[in-house]
């Protein structure tokens, strides 16, 4: 799978997707302080599934209707972090072909998957 990770995202993902064999890229490395509207266009552009821990996501795609191919939005608070990388993997693992076109929202014990266009 192809993912785009946000500025926002624990880099240990980054490194945890690669090592699976998934193309991920990060916007630390290649374009840091992007704005978020144009790292939610980029992602919809080369088709990546956006990796965030940032709400302001949520919020460009609800509140102002900006179109994406995908969106996992990682709410892990600091107690809970020991698990973070492992179930991202395992939700890659798992849901993979579901989360296209999907705004997929993961915490510890939940996953919740909702479509973010009709």
């Amino acid at each position: 799978m192809k993912f785009l990770a946000d500025e926002s995202c624990d880099f240990g993902v980054v490194r945890a997707l690669r090592q699976t064999g998934h193309d991920v890229l990060a916007v630390a490395e290649i374009s840091p302080a992007a704005e978020d509207s144009d790292v939610i266009k980029s992602a919809l552009r080369e088709k990546r599934i956006l990796l965030t821990e940032d709400k302001d996501f949520g919020q460009l795609v609800y509140a102002h209707g900006q179109k994406i191919h995908a969106v996992v939005l990682i709410r892990y608070p600091a107690r809970a972090r020991k698990n973070l990388i492992r179930d991202v993997v395992r939700l890659t693992k798992l849901h993979g072909r579901r989360l296209a076109g999907c705004f997929v929202v993961i915490e510890p014990g939940r996953i919740r998957f909702s479509r973010s266009q009709p």
